[in-house]
């Protein structure tokens, strides 16, 4: 495949200004399991390879899995003529920032290899969780599990000399279950994810954690409900997280700041000329990281083959950078932050996140609750809204907590914070020296690219904040 990727490469260089290669290679595995009963199972393999190239400021874009050098020649005259039809679309030129180039090779390690796991292991693992929950003789009627695994090669070369080989296996796994009593209900949903082997599915700990969920809900489906008032609002890391993915992470997206997702995935109250203003109090700190090792969201470079790195979206509160590709650094005039990322080998990659989060401050949990009088403590969510602008957002809560004096009190029922985008993280005046992140399938485009994310951070403390 490498031979072959250079050689379609030096055929689209001779016809571009400026040409990409990239080859990718997935081996995938999923269950799903709902009420005890093996619903599906899937083993796919797929592998193809997608050109892109730049013609006198005009872009194109083809992919195939035909992998005869006669096809991938015939799909770079399709890209280019892509680009020539272009020009009669687009206002104005496309140009990509100037970035290094780099030549570089890595390797996620599995401790244990997915590929040594049988299916049929895999799907008594899950079993073993569905038999625990059955024991509890809690009344759930629908109990749901997806568990998902893959192994990603890539080969990425462009005509400006970088040349990026990559290996990376994902697991992840989702689960919802729902209570059901006398005309009550309660839904717990959660996704674990990372890169790594099997090994990570045993860190989780999944059969006691969703243990412990079940156990909970019967108690949640009994608990009163809040008085509507000010509260002040102590927010759990999985609270934190998707805030941050919804609230932080989509609005500075530069494709949608620039208009270019209003059709698909929607737009964004963010501004260009809002970079350096105040949306939040000075204790918020919130990034964006591809680099965490074992991260569902991790890679070490991008599908522009742009070397990635921590981005501070805010910075004590100011709004420090926004989530770029070449395309769009070069209309801001900065740097690509290597954000570029593509779901499959037949898309094109557009602006992503990766792992974002809240970074931890200087407060243990105690600390934040000491000061208040009266105020609830949002533990997980069941239900999350924002606007296509991701302006104004509303969280109900599902596990969440009365705290009087200081102190936890006792559970309350599914309160409602509604609030805008900069009221909520101007509110926030304490953060806690913990972090968690959850793993998320965030999706965007159309068609819909799906791509593996981490959200999270610490706990943090809203001052004065209205609750329904």
């Amino acid at each position: 495949m490498l031979d072959l990727v250079k050689k379609i490469l030096i055929y689209a260089e001779k016809l571009s200004d400026y040409a990409e290669v990239r080859f990718e290679n997935a081996k995938k595995n999923k269950i799903i399991i709902k009420n005890g009963n093996l619903e599906a199972t899937e083993i796919n393999k797929s592998f193809g390879i997608s050109i892109r190239i730049l013609k006198n400021g005009f872009l194109g874009f083809s992919s195939t899995n035909d992998l005869k050098f006669s096809n991938l020649k015939q799909q770079v005259n399709k890209a280019l003529k892509l680009a020539k039809l272009s020009k009669k679309i687009l206002k104005k030129p496309i140009k990509f920032s100037e970035e290094k180039t780099f030549k570089d090779k890595y390797i996620v390690k599995e401790k244990i290899k997915l590929e040594n796991v049988s299916l049929e292991r895999k799907i008594k693992k899950i079993l073993e969780i569905e038999k625990e929950l059955i024991k509890t003789k809690i009344k759930l009627p629908i109990r749901f599990f997806e568990y998902s695994d893959e192994i990603r090669e890539k080969i990425f070369m462009n005509s400006e000399g970088t040349f990026i080989l990559s290996k990376i296996p994902r697991i992840s796994f989702e689960y919802m279950i729902t209570f059901l009593s006398n005309g009550f209900s309660e839904q717990r949903v959660f996704q674990y994810g990372g890169t790594g082997g099997w090994e990570l599915l045993n860190k989780w700990k999944l059969k006691q954690k969703i243990l412990n969920e079940a156990k909970m809900l019967p108690k949640i489906a009994k608990a009163k409900k809040l008085p509507i008032g000010k509260y002040d609002v102590v927010l759990s890391p999985e609270l934190t997280g998707i805030a941050s993915h919804e609230s932080c992470g989509h609005p500075y997206e530069a494709d949608r700041i620039l208009g270019r997702e209003a059709a698909q995935a929607g737009k964004s109250f963010v501004k260009k000329d809002m970079l350096g203003k105040r949306i939040g109090s000075e204790v918020v700190n919130l990034i964006d990281d591809p680099t965490i090792p074992n991260s569902y969201g991790f890679y070490l470079y991008d599908d522009e083959g742009v070397k990635a790195g921590r981005r501070f979206l805010i910075k004590n509160g100011i709004i420090n950078s926004f989530l770029q590709n070449r395309e769009t650094a070069a209309e801001f005039g900065v740097n690509s932050n290597a954000s570029s990322r593509a779901n499959e080998w037949f898309s094109e990659p557009i602006v992503r996140m990766a792992n974002t989060f809240v970074l931890p401050g200087n407060y243990s949990f105690d600390e934040l609750l000491e000061t208040i009088k009266n105020g609830v403590y949002i533990k997980s969510y069941m239900e999350w809204n924002i606007d296509d602008k991701r302006y104004n957002q509303k969280y109900t809560g599902l596990e969440s907590y009365l705290i009087k004096n200081g102190k936890i009190n006792k559970l309350v029922k599914s309160p409602i914070l509604e609030i805008t985008t900069p009221a909520f993280w101007s509110s926030i005046d304490a953060v806690g020296k913990d972090l968690e992140f959850a793993a998320g399938t965030c999706g965007k485009s159309d068609p819909m690219q799906g791509i593996p994310v981490w959200f999270g951070g610490p706990h943090i403390r809203l001052r004065n904040i209205v609750l329904v």
